[in-house]
């Protein structure tokens, strides 16, 4: 069974300002924890399309959203390609879009599916079941660079270089197939003494390569602005963040999209035509209460930033 706790649930939706006719896009559907909150709010004029790569999603969210008939339209695909999607539906204009690029209970739990550390499981890491690669062909075909530079930019991982040159040295014996198999040599890269203190020695690492795999970061930085585009005015765009890099991507975008203008700060004049697309809801994010923390840890690090786009 598809299960995932909704993070920043009412923080999100009464964020996105939903009107009874509007049109909503959640394009990380997952089990549709926002998207059914959504879906109550809106009358018989209302839409809502979810956007979710992942299978199992697609079965849950379709399950749970029955219940608003054909308002609710679901798509497999990515929330890269929102513009075809929107265009193939005939749809010019939304009026909010959400994100939650957490990673899902559901997808954590299933050992099976390779994301979690904690148990021995093919090292899979896939969102989307129908991509051809692997968690295990980046671990067994990239470079003692290459894996040193993702597990340092993606893992903001300390031991990055060694944690690198221990996978390489490994796999010299054979492949490295299985999430217990790398937790173990992700391990001996790390100092005892660590380990016994930080966190699990795996975590940082695990991130990386799933973020390298499912190209998340780079998916993320390509659709913020097709996104705003897309929105109606008034329309707002409310992402949910899980670490500083995918923040930092939000903020710097949305940032951008308020004040676009490249004229030298002293100029008197903005001479270079860029106009602002709208306005920045949340000047700082917007972050869980210590009671929804307490229910739910996995919302610890979350933070939602909210954009809107003006109206004239």
């Amino acid at each position: 069974m598809f299960e995932h706790k909704s993070v920043l649930l009412w923080e999100t939706v009464d964020g996105l300002n939903v009107r009874s006719d509007g049109i909503y896009v959640d394009g990380t559907l997952g089990g549709g924890g926002h998207a059914s909150e959504v879906c109550r709010r809106l009358g018989e004029k209302g839409r809502f399309i979810g956007i979710d790569q992942d299978a199992d999603a697609i079965a849950a969210a379709s399950e749970r959203l029955k219940e608003f008939g054909d308002k609710v339209t679901i798509v497999r695909s990515n929330y890269e390609n929102i513009a075809d999607i929107l265009d193939s539906l005939d749809i010019r204009g939304v009026d909010g879009i959400c994100l939650d690029l957490g990673v899902s209970s559901y997808q954590l739990d299933t050992a099976e599916r390779g994301f979690t550390y904690r148990e021995d499981a093919p090292l899979d890491m896939r969102m989307d079941q129908r991509n051809p690669r692997t968690a295990a062909d980046i671990v067994n075909t990239y470079s003692e660079q290459e894996l040193y530079r993702i597990i340092r930019d993606y893992g903001e991982d300390r031991f990055a270089k060694n944690i690198a040159k221990h996978i390489v040295k490994a796999r010299e014996s054979g492949p490295i197939r299985t999430t217990g198999e790398l937790t173990e040599i992700i391990k001996g890269a790390i100092p005892a003494k660590i380990r016994a203190t930080g966190g699990h020695p795996a975590k940082q690492t695990f991130q990386a390569i799933r973020i390298e795999l499912n190209r998340e970061l780079e998916v993320l930085s390509h659709s913020i602005d097709t996104m705003i585009d897309r929105l109606n005015p008034g329309g707002r765009l409310a992402i949910i963040t899980f670490h500083s890099l995918e923040d930092r991507i939000v903020k710097t975008r949305f940032r951008d999209n308020e004040n676009p203008c490249i004229c030298p700060p002293d100029f008197p004049v903005c001479v270079c035509g860029r106009k602002s697309k709208g306005r920045v809801v949340t000047r700082k994010p917007v972050v869980p209460t210590k009671e929804e923390i307490e229910e739910n840890k996995r919302a610890k690090s979350s933070k939602l930033r909210i954009f809107e786009r003006g109206r004239e």
